[in-house]
């Protein structure tokens, strides 16, 4: 079985972001980046179903400006077997995203496409339905488990009500959840090695796909300061404030 697996450079999710000063986004300036927490998982999962002698070829790809380069070969040093960036300065919506993994797609013919359910900038969770209904697959969201069978692959997806088991017919495409595993740190061998992998740099022209905006940023604004909370010595006293508040 062969992967491809798509991640995302994103702000480190352990920096707090920083709005511009005109509010048309956040700044990214000497801010620190990394790989998509979720797309993490995708890389890990991708990797253990290999180890598990499930898949024989893992290609990761990722959309982005030159230093989107760091983030694949991070995957790379996690155990991919080479990548492709798809270099471009411009700030790529979801329906862009799709159109391009749905080109690499068809040029890698993989089995499986895994990617994270969402990346933690926009939070846009819609790339891999858009892929999914592009290349008319079978999609699997939300995986908490993923089962490769014969000519197949059974996703265990989060719900609202709880649990749900789907069987996809290869080949197919698989979103993950935070629990389906726990992202290992490359080591330092596999960093150096990662450095001689093959990393192929395309461009949206390359595939014919036009990226052009669809949606306009009118503002970006932080959320309200928390006020501060009120202490009240007695139950009573909490039951006539919230209803002076009118919640009880």
């Amino acid at each position: 079985m062969k992967l491809l697996v798509a991640v995302k450079r994103v702000i480190d999710y352990n920096v707090k972001p920083r709005i511009k000063p005109d509010g048309s986004g956040v700044d990214l300036a000497n801010v620190k980046m990394s790989m998509n927490p979720f797309d993490e998982i995708a890389v890990e999962e991708a990797v253990r179903l290999k180890e598990a002698g499930k898949a024989e070829e893992i290609v990761a790809v990722s959309i982005g400006p030159a230093k989107a380069q760091e983030t694949l070969r991070t995957a790379l040093a996690m155990g991919a077997d080479r990548a492709i960036l798809i270099q471009t300065d411009e700030d790529v919506e979801p329906l862009g995203v799709a159109k391009l993994l749905a080109k690499v797609a068809a040029d890698e013919n993989p089995d499986m496409v895994v990617l994270g359910k969402q990346a933690i900038d926009d939070d846009s969770n819609a790339t891999g339905q858009m892929l999914a209904a592009l290349l008319d697959w079978g999609q699997g969201t939300f995986a908490s488990k993923v089962e490769p069978q014969d000519g197949a692959v059974s996703v265990t997806r989060e719900i609202d009500g709880g649990l749900e088991t789907v069987k996809l017919q290869l080949p197919a495409v698989v979103t993950t959840d935070l629990r389906l595993n726990e992202p290992r740190y490359a080591s330092l061998p596999n960093i150096m090695k990662a450095k001689k992998k093959p990393l192929d740099v395309k461009t949206p022209d390359d595939y014919g796909v036009d990226i052009t905006r669809r949606l306009t940023i009118t503002n970006v604004a932080p959320p309200p300061t928390r006020e501060a909370g009120e202490k009240l010595e007695s139950v009573d006293a909490l039951v006539a404030k919230l209803k002076e508040l009118g919640v009880a």
